[in-house]
């Protein structure tokens, strides 16, 4: 009489959770045999170094081991009846290919390994911003954005808050960084400009504000007609006051001189006058 096969089957051929979730990694055998014997090994291949895999967790003969840096994270919902795992506080790190052996001698397995991919979501990081160029008039400036992290990569986005909002165009240098260029530099470019780092979980900002030197020159066709004016406006002011200065010494020569001739016309008669005979 022959012996059974050991059947194992993944439910789900992928699982998401979103960073610090509880999620569930579920595993399913059919096995005739006792199992006392019984055998369950999971491992994992992480996203960042899919080439080093890790062992998980296991169960052999009725011990359950978990690896040093997952205990208290990493446990069986039901074991030995169900190979199905939990992890708590889901991290970036437990990212990957998650693969789950079972053996119950005497039983041979027939395919007795599965797997499974998990994707832990994540929100953007915070990204730098950077300035770069030459900030005198007529120069060009590079306005660069980079971010570390985010599940799904987030998208990157430039634009001008002040004095106008206005979006920008960006060039992308890989999916994690991002900058604009503005050529021939003005008065007009200075302002404060945001960079957004943006996916399913929401958003984060970092900001350069941008001062364009202008150097000192010929004041504009407007400054020049308000100084033009209030020139004219200082000279006629003088020469009203001139007048009223000499009018008003004028007046007063005047009157010194009639008081004299005043004076010197009066005829005065005496008593003393002599007569000869």
């Amino acid at each position: 009489m022959g012996t059974a096969a050991l059947r194992v089957t993944m439910r789900e051929s992928s699982v998401t959770a979103v960073q610090g979730d509880h999620v569930v990694l579920p595993c399913s055998f059919f096995t005739s045999s006792p199992l006392s014997r019984l055998n369950i090994i999971w491992t994992l291949a992480p996203s960042s170094s899919p080439e080093r895999p890790t062992q998980v967790i296991a169960y052999d003969h009725g011990q359950v081991m978990e690896d040093p840096a997952l205990i208290g994270r990493v446990g069986f919902t039901g074991v030995p009846w169900s190979a199905d795992i939990f992890l708590n506080d889901t991290r970036p790190s437990d990212a990957g290919i998650y693969r789950c052996l079972v053996n119950n001698p005497p039983e041979t397995a027939n395919s007795g390994i599965s797997e499974l991919e998990l994707k832990v979501l994540t929100p953007p990081s915070l990204p730098l911003c950077q300035w770069d160029g030459d900030a005198d008039a007529g120069g060009s400036v590079t306005l660069s954005c980079s971010v570390e992290d985010g599940v799904p990569t987030p998208e990157i986005h430039w634009e001008k808050l002040e004095p106008e909002k206005t979006a920008l165009p960006i060039n992308m240098e890989g999916d994690l960084s991002g900058s604009i260029q503005i050529f021939n530099v003005s008065s007009q470019t200075s302002g404060l400009y945001r960079c957004s780092a943006t996916n399913v979980l929401g958003t984060e900002n970092c900001y350069v504000g941008l001062s364009i030197y202008t150097a000192p020159g010929r004041p504009s066709g407007v400054l020049q007609g308000v100084l033009l004016t209030l020139s004219m406006c200082l000279v006629l002011l003088a020469l009203v006051l001139l007048a009223l200065w000499l009018h008003h010494t004028g007046q007063d020569g005047w009157r010194r001189r009639d008081g004299k001739e005043e004076c010197y016309n009066e005829i005065r008669y005496t008593s003393s006058l002599r007569s000869f005979v």
